[in-house]
């Protein structure tokens, strides 16, 4: 199976669910070996085990010694964190309902981690113990994930080892028992008019009940909502009552109900009650994230392909908005091309395992990469970072998703790179977390300081997912492959499936969708990337020194020429032109140095003068401003925005009065794809992001699609035409005839007005015509400089007594150069100066 795609078509409920979870993992193993080093020995891998369980023991220990029977341990005070005891932290108390929550979420972490005797026990301690009838608040999806699905998980294992005989041969489903008490516990918050749960609800007196103290939230997140239905799917299957799924599957249907039906996006609050939808940005992060990852795994635990329908309608959605590779950033719902912000929180590191679930593979890849640069830059990952990696957020509270993707994307690829990965994740928890009660969570990257506090979530997700990872299926006590992970990573087996044949009508099927590659199939790195053992190897490349972290210094022997490039941020050549200054080969140097390398380079000093040639600037290379004005109300033609223009396409400065049109983002925003939204396209004026690919490969797209204009936008941020001169778009070197739409460029100021005006008012039309120009003003004269190099003394007499600019360049006295440090300079200039690929106007 290993090789191929396993097509299974749509199926109704059926007994082929058991084994899909040992079909995504034994497909997914196809004996990479050393693509970025040596593959680990068996000898390395054990080594790292041993240290994993080294450092669960330290933190289980600490928790019990110290914390126990508190739900959780404070690591710096060395002392349990009771509710009510300690100063409120707002919602994060939530997930506290004295109920010995760590114990709980830890439970089924100890069967698989051959911890065979400390689960009996710790089992012993829940039923002897534990009370889930308290008089708390508390939250309805951190206690179902978290109390619930633990309940749920280890009565699974104690069940495998009673039955084995070897174990737990006491035990009467008591786990089984609590984890029925607790889903009628939680019921009452599914007492909406929508079916939408409340996020809150109190053990003891629910929520319409006067003393619950609760029962008055009109909104909850839609991962808050749409992350029941495993756990209560599990319930019901396991204890014979249907009451747990029908409410979970309910609050599930509401969900897809109201999804946006433009872009088939889900908003991050809903209101329980009315179904509205109260924020409406969109993306795979805080709010929403579990929500799509149970979609999948409700389908791969039940047998139901009205999940899997669901999720992939998202998935397309999600990989045709939201994600843009590697990053994967929020949008506006019902307008999903509109950014809502610049910066992606922590818990969006789930995704690309979840991607490797539904076999694509590249983009996990792609993104994974982009978040190990980020911690190989701050140790963790932030709870927020920008789109150029810088901090948003400095927490980290010891958060497993990395760790999750690394698992999954090493049983996709096999490749022994994601052991290193898996390696560093455990170094830095020991270097940067671990202190002497356990392990503390980081209260800022940039410092490294801690915060007093061990989420139960770090001894139930974290050391499943690295233990795991350096494990071989023999050294395991359970067939891993039997299981589905939850999103607590609690096990749950796939076997389920069968305990209910029928499955219940839906009448909300997703629309029609043309399936893609991955839509039903197990995936295979073969079919993907056929004989290629270093597929990820490739696509990680591309993103290796994202962050500029650990980039090799490339050492010069040399000294480059300095212009004042750095000041504006402008490319050399664009910069040149902006003088007026035009440039020429240096093939003459080279030839040049070819000959005197046997005698003048090895003499150590090596002068070079570098002359000037003025004349007078040709008309035609004058660059004409053009304006971007807006004429729509509420502008009335009151803002302009000045813009370059460009030397193919129509010429507006022959244009007696502009071109003008509504504006219209380009789907991609890039243009360099095929266009998505050609239809509303059609007749107006597209928006397009300068990058990627060529100017002139942007605009034939665009006209193709039926823009009648389009305006680039610079991509680097800050960029504004008060800073930075203008300059003229060049076509790409082929010919551009065939463009006959009007062109123009704006820096990314002026562009972020004109998306902030579509962004507020959607309808905005804009007028393209040149920039005003004072009458009589006489046009300043521009310099035309041509630069040859030349050695000391070798000037022509006729050349000294021309007018020269002379700039003398010259190494220390301790410096001595070869023929090699000649070339190298040579190769700079050319690299500074020529370069085609290094101009802006013809590489954007």
């Amino acid at each position: 199976m290993g090789g191929n795609w396993i097509r299974r078509g749509k199926h109704s409920c059926g007994a082929f669910v058991m084994a899909l979870a040992a079909l995504i993992f034994s497909c997914f193993l196809i004996g990479v070996t050393c693509q970025d080093g040596q593959a680990m020995t068996a000898e390395e891998k054990s080594k790292i085990r041993d240290q994993i369980l080294e450092m669960f023991d330290h933190a289980y220990n600490s928790y019990m010694d110290y914390a126990y029977p508190a739900d959780e341990l404070m690591p710096l005070s060395c002392r349990g964190r009771v509710r009510g005891l300690e100063p409120n932290r707002g919602d994060i108390d939530d997930s506290l309902g004295k109920f010995s929550l760590t114990l709980i979420d830890t439970l089924d972490t100890l069967v698989l981690l051959n911890k065979l005797d400390e689960f009996e026990e710790a089992v012993k301690k829940t039923v002897r113990d534990v009370r889930l009838d308290n008089d708390i608040v508390v939250s309805v999806f951190e206690t179902n994930i978290r109390v619930l699905g633990g309940l749920l998980g280890a009565h699974v294992m104690a069940d495998v080892l009673k039955q084995r005989g070897e174990k737990m041969q006491w035990y009467r489903d008591e786990l089984l028992h609590m984890a029925k008490e607790l889903g009628y516990r939680l019921l009452p918050a599914f007492n909406t008019t929508s079916g939408l749960p409340f996020p809150r609800v109190n053990l003891r007196y629910g929520v319409v009940n006067p003393l619950s103290r609760t029962g008055t939230e009109s909104d909850t997140c839609t991962a808050c909502a749409g992350t029941m239905i495993l756990e209560f799917a599990a319930l019901s299957r396991l204890s014979g009552d249907p009451i747990f799924e029908e409410h979970a599957r309910k609050a599930m249907d509401v969900l897809w109900e109201k999804r946006q039906r433009g872009s088939d996006l889900v908003g991050t609050v809903i209101n329980i009650h009315n179904g509205d939808w109260v924020r409406r940005d969109s993306g795979v992060g805080a709010g929403i994230d579990s929500y799509y990852e149970y979609l999948m795994k409700a389908y791969i635990l039940l047998g139901d392909k009205v999940y899997l329908e669901r999720f992939n309608t998202h998935y397309s959605a999600i990989m045709k908005y939201i994600s843009q590779p590697p990053l994967l950033l929020n949008v506006h719902m019902h307008n999903p091309t509109v950014n809502v912000r610049s910066w992606m929180d922590s818990l969006l590191a789930f995704f690309p395992g979840l991607q490797v679930l539904r076999g694509d593979l590249k983009p996990a890849i792609e993104t994974h990469e982009m978040l190990y640069q980020v911690t190989k830059q701050h140790n963790f990952l932030p709870e927020a970072f920008t789109t150029e990696f810088r901090v948003h957020w400095g927490q980290h509270p010891l958060r497993p998703e990395f760790a999750e993707s690394t698992y999954f994307l090493y049983k996709a690829t096999g490749d022994p790179y994601y052991l290193k990965v898996g390696q560093s994740i455990v170094e830095k928890l020991n270097t940067h977390a671990r202190v002497p009660c356990g392990f503390a969570a980081v209260q800022d990257v940039r410092t490294g300081t801690h915060e007093d506090r061990m989420d139960s979530f770090f001894l139930a997700e974290m050391f499943k997912y690295l233990y795991l990872l350096f494990s071989e299926k023999s050294q395991l006590p359970i067939d891993i492959d039997d299981y589905i992970f939850t999103t607590e990573a609690h096990l749950l087996p796939v076997s389920l499936s069968t305990t209910q044949p029928p499955c219940h009508t839906n009448n909300t099927e997703p629309q029609a969708r043309e399936d893609d590659l991955f839509s039903y199939s197990c995936p295979s790195a073969q079919t993907l990337f056929p004989n290629n053992p270093t597929f990820a190897k490739t696509i990680r490349d591309g993103y290796k020194y994202l962050t500029g972290v650990g980039r090799p210094q490339q050492a010069s022997p040399v000294r480059g020429i300095e212009l004042p490039l750095h000041d504006t941020n402008l490319e050399p050549v664009e910069f040149l032109k902006s003088m007026g200054i035009s440039l020429t080969p240096l093939t003459e140097l080279v030839s040049a140095s070819q000959g005197l390398a046997s005698q003048d380079f090895q003499k150590g000093v090596y002068k070079l003068k570098l002359v000037a040639e003025v004349s007078q600037t040709p008309e035609h290379e004058e660059v004409v401003p053009l304006i971007v004005q807006l004429i729509s109300p509420p502008f009335l033609g009151r803002t302009v925005l000045t813009a370059g223009p460009a030397k193919f396409g129509v010429d507006l400065t022959k244009q007696e009065h502009g071109v003008k049109g509504s504006i219209v983002k380009s789907v991609p925003f890039t243009a360099c794809g095929p266009i998505e939204n050609a239809v509303e396209l059609q007749g107006r004026i597209a928006l397009a992001l300068r990058g990627d690919c060529m100017f002139a490969a942007k605009a034939r797209r665009l006209q193709e699609a039926g823009a009648t204009g389009v305006i680039f936008i610079d991509h680097r941020e800050g960029s504004s035409s008060a800073e930075t001169p203008l300059f003229q778009m060049v076509g790409d070197g082929e010919p551009t005839d065939d463009i006959t739409v009007p062109l123009v460029f704006l820096f990314s100021k002026e562009g972020a007005t004109l998306t902030a005006a579509l962004q507020e008012h959607h309808n905005v039309d804009v007028l393209l015509l040149p920039k005003e120009r004072q009458l009589g003003k006489e046009k300043p004269e521009k310099l035309n400089i041509k630069f040859r190099l030349a050695k000391e003394g070798e000037l022509t007499e006729g050349e000294l007594e021309s007018t020269t600019i002379q700039l003398v360049l010259e190494q220390s006295d301790t410096a001595t150069e070869t023929y090699n440090e000649a070339t190298s300079l040579t190769g700079e200039i050319q690299e500074t100066c020529s370069s085609p690929q290094k101009d802006p106007e013809t590489n954007p």
